[in-house]
């Protein structure tokens, strides 16, 4: 009997805490919320219509829209540089404006009248503080094409000037650039519109800007008007399919805007922010849909 007394209080105890046990609340299902969408923006290749990039970045940044990574073709890849070095959109407009290009041009005689392009290098390096492509503020990405093999080529680290050197290139007007061994020219002979190198660095939504355009019926004046026409007429096709792949594509109207006419500086800037306010509408509805799905995606995991 003492013993059936003892064994009761025990087995309602280890009951009692079974149940407890069993009662325990199962702790809610840990969600991850999604990485914040790494915006890239891929700046094409157009010589002095280049300086409509900085148009389109002053909007950009007025819209509260920074992109995180940064690739440029030919003249996109000297505006690249600079942004992403960390120069905003109105310091890259008084750097602009300030612009002597007969600093740089370097014509050498021996070499046929080819620019030499070390100018270019030096005036590059000389902004950014001599800094190499992998200490810049943000990701950068200088496309050139290999001239022994014509494969496209994607500068992510090394000499910022040499890059934006080789990048802009024009064969026929500056000498091929010598890094490691091979030679390169300039990009927009393989990427026109550096979709896919900020693709590379890690872009989720990419914002290109093609200012290249298509023949007016008008003589180009000039060796390098002539040759980068040619090189955009060469190109269209690559541009095209390349700028399929972004996800908003920005098309500044540069209409009597040659790729020489430096001293078209304020038309070319103005053209670009009036392209890139006109797509800030579309650019923010994509991005809601895009940063709608991946929550969504996040969801259902």
């Amino acid at each position: 009997m003492p013993f059936r007394r003892l064994l009761l209080p025990l087995l309602a105890t280890f009951a009692l805490g079974a149940c407890t046990h069993a009662a325990k609340p199962v702790p809610p299902p840990v969600t991850v919320a999604p990485a914040p969408l790494k915006i890239g923006l891929a700046l094409g290749g157009g010589a002095a219509k280049g300086f409509a990039h900085i148009g389109v970045i002053k909007m950009l940044e007025a819209s509260g829209i920074h992109p995180d990574v940064v690739a440029g073709t030919s003249a996109g890849s000297v505006v690249g540089a600079l942004y992403a070095s960390g120069m905003d959109a109105f310091a890259l407009q008084q750097t602009a404006l300030g612009l002597d290009e007969a600093k740089i041009r370097d014509v050498r005689l021996f070499s046929g009248g080819l620019v030499q392009g070390q100018a270019l290098q030096d005036y590059v390096n000389l902004l950014l503080h001599r800094q190499p492509i992998e200490q810049l503020k943000l990701p950068f990405a200088a496309v050139a094409t290999e001239l022994e093999t014509g494969t496209r080529t994607v500068f992510v680290r090394g000499n910022v000037g040499r890059a934006v050197r080789a990048s802009s290139s024009i064969p026929g007007v500056f000498e091929p650039v010598e890094i490691g061994g091979k030679h390169y020219v300039d990009g927009g002979v393989v990427s026109p519109i550096p979709v896919d190198a900020a693709r590379q660095l890690g872009a989720d939504f990419v914002i290109a800007v093609d200012i290249s355009a298509a023949p007016d019926g008008s003589s180009p004046q000039g060796m390098m008007s002539i040759v980068g026409q040619s090189i955009t007429i060469m190109g269209r096709q690559l541009a095209a399919q390349e700028s399929a792949r972004a996800d908003v594509v920005i098309r500044p109207v540069l209409t009597g805007i040659g790729p020489t006419d430096f001293e078209q500086k304020n038309q070319a800037i103005l053209a670009g922010e009036k392209a890139a306010l006109a797509a800030i509408p579309a650019i923010r509805a994509r991005l809601a849909t895009l940063e709608a799905t991946r929550q969504a995606a996040t969801a259902t995991r």
